[in-house]
């Protein structure tokens, strides 16, 4: 199906409150669900790369997105017939402070797309201009961070993680101004646009700032506009069903944060606003993955003395990120018990979930607390004692045969490519591993478990490849000199992160000593 023969339904601009100035310019927005803003036109787009699965999911073909419309669409410089561009109005609180209105200040929302199956896509470009929420940017994006997002929202899809998904990657021909580290050195960069998808954009943001601001007309419209379309099972709003939706969405964000902590990824900046309302991952921005394991490690300078976002406080911040939702809403429920309820058991989903995911890393169906508490609680210890590469130690492990007698010389052989400095596996170290290995070895045979089966468990839950933050800056510093190779190549290696790809070792590898501290690789900022 060509483009062309998309059918688009865009409810939400016909169903929710519009800002009725139709000029372009940053502006507070009162009473609206979005106001209208169309993408600037670039002056030399070119098509860096595209996801084929999210291309099959709207009926599109290969051929299709190889098209000099599909390039124009796609960086803004072109609109199909029943498009409807426009920007969302929402707030946020930001690193724990309320910020007020925030908004949709880079990204257009294109419309909606219903597939052949009659499933709901939302297009929305990200870098395609200013937006009345641009505030004081120019709502652009820049090269460098648009591989990011557009890599990882494919490589989060096929680790099985809850994520919005993303059709393009073009280059504008236009060059932006970014200070990267917000140091006073401010240069001029390439520009980019990435189409995301996803079935809705909505975030707790949404249904904060009407409530922030007493317009509760515009919270229930919002609220049984959401339920209609993104939670049709619930039924329509009232209280009992705006609390069933609480808690799915409660429900659904524990599960998302137990992926997260799964694969090791750190999303960076886990503001109010960069909650979706459908427990997706959305707005990668200074994201990282935990490489040797870290849990106070956040990729994001801005929260690098704070460190409020770092890994091990995700499952946290999401219970915090709900509490502001519950507040919210509050005004449509007004039963404080029946929300406190729902927060609680956000913490019984996401502990349960937590202690089931680290049972199938390790090999195990189920997770049994009498056996496997202790064996899981001493893991964190272990991997701390030294500079030990997570994605590797789970990855190895599974190549050990626990039918076998193990000598510590089994498991040294085995621990030292987790290791970043090699020399660290000391006896002392060696020992409270291999002590924990019997341990290991013991619940396995007790529960007489095959060692095919665990091997299977664990290589479907333990992936081998992920987007390492200097495999991404490899990529973006290539594609910077127009060659998109290695963004392609990555791609196509992230579309089975679980399992062993003849000739691509070197994407399996701990970070190099080169990218301890290099930019890109270390840290990364919220400039975009």
């Amino acid at each position: 199906m060509s483009m062309n023969k998309w059918r688009f339904d865009n409810k939400s601009t016909r169903e929710l409150p519009k800002d009725e100035e139709i000029d372009n310019y940053s502006r507070q927005v009162f009473n609206s669900f979005y106001s209208y803003a169309k993408p600037e036109q670039v002056k030399n787009p070119k098509l860096i790369s595209f996801s084929k699965e999210v291309a099959s999911i709207l009926d599109l073909e290969e051929k299709d997105c190889l098209t000099e419309e599909f390039t124009k669409v796609f960086s803004g410089n072109q609109q199909l017939d029943q498009m409807n561009p426009h920007a969302t109005c929402y707030g946020g609180h930001q690193f724990g402070n309320w910020a007020g209105q925030l908004g949709d200040g880079r990204a257009i929302n294109l419309g909606d797309v219903i597939n052949s199956k009659g499933d709901r896509w939302a297009l929305q470009l990200k870098g395609a201009g200013p937006t009345p929420y641009s505030r004081s940017a120019d709502g652009y994006a820049v090269l460098r961070s648009s591989i990011r997002e557009f890599l990882c929202s494919e490589s989060m899809f096929h680790l099985g993680v809850p994520t919005t998904r993303a059709l393009s990657l073009i280059n504008t021909g236009e060059e932006v101004m970014r200070d990267m580290f917000y140091d006073g050195n401010a240069h001029y960069e390439q520009g980019a646009v990435v189409c995301r998808v996803a079935p809705s954009f909505t975030r707790f943001g949404h249904f904060e700032l009407p409530t922030s601001r007493g317009d509760i007309e515009l919270l229930k419209k919002l609220a049984n506009y959401t339920l209609e379309t993104d939670f049709p099972h619930i039924g329509q709003g009232n209280k009992e069903n705006y609390l069933k939706w609480f808690q799915e969405v409660a429900t659904n964000t524990a599960q998302m944060i137990v992926h997260w902590m799964r694969v090791g990824f750190v999303h960076g900046v886990m503001n109010t606003d960069n909650m979706s309302i459908l427990g997706l991952t959305i707005d990668y921005g200074p994201y990282g993955w935990l490489e040797n394991y870290d849990p106070t490690w956040t990729p994001n300078t801005t929260d690098a003395s704070g460190k409020r976002y770092c890994f091990g406080n995700q499952p946290m911040i999401a219970k915090w990120n709900l509490v502001q939702l519950a507040n919210a809403i509050y005004p449509l429920i007004e039963d404080v018990k029946s929300l406190q309820d729902i927060l609680e058991s956000y913490s019984q989903t996401y502990l349960s979930g937590f202690n089931n995911m680290m049972a199938n890393k390790l090999g195990f169906n189920v997770f049994n607390q009498e056996s496997d508490q202790t064996l899981i609680d001493e893991i964190p210890k272990l991997l701390q004692i030294a500079e030990i590469d997570m994605t590797l130690f789970y990855r190895n492990i599974s190549t050990l045969n626990l039918e076998n007698n193990l000598s510590k010389e089994d498991i040294q052989v085995n621990l030292l490519p987790a290791f970043y400095k090699e020399n660290e596996l000391n006896d002392t170290i060696l020992d409270k591993f291999y002590s924990w290995f019997l341990s290991y070895q013991k619940i396995f045979k007790n529960r007489n478990i095959k060692n095919d089966g665990r091997v299977n468990k664990m290589n479907s839950n333990n992936p081998l490849y992920v987007l390492r933050n200097y495999l991404a800056q490899e990529a973006i510093e290539l594609s910077e000199k127009d060659d998109h190779s290695r963004v392609n190549e990555l791609l196509d290696v992230l579309r089975n992160p679980y399992t062993e790809q003849a000739g691509k070792s070197k994407f399996a590898e701990k970070r190099p000593e080169w990218a301890r501290v290099k930019p890109g690789c270390s840290m990364l900022s919220c400039s975009s």
